[in-house]
């Protein structure tokens, strides 16, 4: 029961990750009042709880061996491309991240007054680096079916 919940969880986790980046992107494309950005704020919230709930359910099925064994993992070229695409899905959230926490402070000192105008450029580079990161975690589940399939193991 332990192996269906986790699995079930780190899948629903994808579900609602890809859409919370789909929706910050979306927000944040051509942002032009405070309202947008509240719906990324939010869009990016959602995001964050993904990502925790990847982190959680993917290390503990790694750790405990609940699918395979570790070891199979660990030989597994295939295994190593997903980490490498979280990775990088990883390193491509710093700036938005920083950018969005600063963002909310700014929110929550000056009210719902931000400048747009100020802010535009940042937030079309985080909507592009949004949609990257999309793409990035539409592979890592091409990456994912195919482990499951017995591909990169050696």
């Amino acid at each position: 029961m332990l192996r269906l919940a986790l699995a079930w969880i780190h899948l629903l986790a994808l579900g609602i990750g890809l859409a919370a980046v789909w929706g910050r992107a979306s927000a944040l494309s051509g942002a032009s009042d405070a309202s947008q950005l509240k719906r990324a704020f939010t869009a990016d919230a959602w995001w964050g709880l993904a990502a925790g709930l990847w982190l959680i359910t993917g290390l503990w099925r790694l750790a405990a061996g609940t699918e395979k064994d570790t070891g199979y993992y660990m030989s597994n070229h295939v295994f190593f491309a997903k980490m490498g695409l979280f990775l990088l899905v990883f390193a491509l959230e710093i700036y938005p991240m920083v950018t969005l926490i600063r963002w909310r402070g700014m929110m929550r000192r000056d009210g719902s007054s931000l400048d747009m105008t100020a802010l535009r450029a940042s937030a079309a580079r985080i909507s592009t680096i949004s949609y990257v990161q999309c793409l990035l975690v539409v592979a890592m589940v091409l990456a994912a079916a195919a482990m499951a399939r017995g591909y990169g193991a050696t």
